[in-house]
């Protein structure tokens, strides 16, 4: 928990327009390493008693990139099983699907990659609030990728509703069977935390708030795989027994709109952390009734998400007798999530009834 000062003295009437004071925050511990051209300034001869620790990383964060690198060499070495039994045996399915596998793979490893990177860079001053939007930012990608995806199983199932294709029934159905165990054990990797990736150092508000979307993303990867797989079995099926050659073409469209359900909703979500619009009007309200008192008001409040389950929060306040910015900040202590707070108080000469509904 980190608190900011900043005590001049405003006309009510004025105290939007001057919110703009410098706030300096208060903390322990970091490197300026690696800044160009910059020091921050010492108010100590002997240390800086402002600068404070930017790690705003899931406590889980390690688990997860272990999981994910266990997923990649999965299905790394399915893909590989895939290609090469394809190419011996002169097997086109087997050949494709190992194909498939591939892209999978690659937006897996992108996944490792984004956790590795979080982790080395944690500490480096150059990203001001840490790296715990990376993960974020590789869940955008990914969902755009899925996206596209089930864009690609529609257009292609609509084609073999008007154009239907021979199909090797025996052989598909045991590529597809080897796939949803491989795509299921993946699934369980990724899925071992409860909500597949959610945090609970706080009990309120939506679980989306405490997700890591990166791991939210590769197990959507997983998931979809093992969707197609499980449609492809109940199409081949019905098809090689029933005669319903149509159900391959029908299950697609249906794998098409379940995966691009859970795209939207990726997109939707890391979205609104990379924008900074991820705090919803409860988490507001919480801070405002925690920060504000009869004497107290908030002129203007900032709360965005830094990492999985973790917030950063600006307030201003305007008091007739302010109290230390720390005081206010410790108001905020019960509540693990808000992990850093910037405090700066103005005092109001002229404390009028209107001043708590501003």
């Amino acid at each position: 928990m980190v608190a900011a000062a900043c005590l001049p003295s405003v006309g009510c009437g004025d105290h939007l327009r001057q919110l703009s004071s410098i706030a300096f925050s208060v903390g322990e511990g970091i490197s300026w390493e690696g800044i160009s051209g910059y020091q921050p300034r010492m108010h100590h001869a002997d240390s800086n008693p402002l600068a404070h620790d930017h790690n705003f990383l899931s406590a889980s964060h390690d688990a997860h990139e272990r999981r994910t690198r266990y997923v990649v060499a999965l299905t790394a070495a399915m893909m590989v099983v895939e290609i090469v039994a394809g190419l011996w045996t002169g097997s086109m399915a087997l050949l494709a699907d190992g194909i498939h596998m591939a892209t999978h793979a690659g937006a897996l490893g992108v996944a490792a990659f984004a956790y590795w990177f979080a982790r080395r860079h944690a500490n480096n001053p150059r990203f001001t609030f840490g790296t715990g939007k990376v993960g974020d930012l590789v869940g955008f990608a990914s969902a755009l990728v899925l996206a596209i995806f089930a864009i690609g199983i529609a257009v292609e199932s609509a084609q073999r509703f008007v154009s239907p294709l021979t199909i090797a029934y025996t052989e598909a159905i045991w590529i597809a069977l080897l796939g949803l165990v491989v795509n299921l054990a993946s699934a369980w990797l990724l899925g071992a935390d409860h909500h597949h990736g959610h945090d609970h150092d706080h009990p309120h508000h939506h679980d989306h708030a405490h997700a890591d979307n990166n791991l939210r993303s590769a197990y959507f990867h997983v998931l979809a795989d093992a969707l197609t797989s499980v449609l492809a079995i109940v199409a081949l099926l019905a098809g090689m027994y029933l005669g319903w050659a149509w159900m391959d073409a029908a299950m697609g469209l249906v794998g098409a709109f379940v995966i691009g359900r859970w795209s939207w909703s990726l997109l939707r979500d890391t979205a609104a952390v990379l924008v900074d619009a991820e705090a919803d009007s409860e988490r507001y309200t919480e801070v405002s009734e925690a920060l504000e008192d009869r004497d107290a008001a908030i002129g203007d409040l900032h709360i965005w998400r830094i990492g999985p389950g973790k917030y950063a929060v600006i307030a201003s306040l305007i008091a007739g007798d302010p109290l230390a910015p720390d005081h206010y900040a410790s108001r905020l202590s019960e509540h693990a999530e808000y992990v850093h707070v910037t405090i700066e108080v103005h005092r109001c000469e002229h404390p009028h009834p209107e001043l708590r509904a501003a």
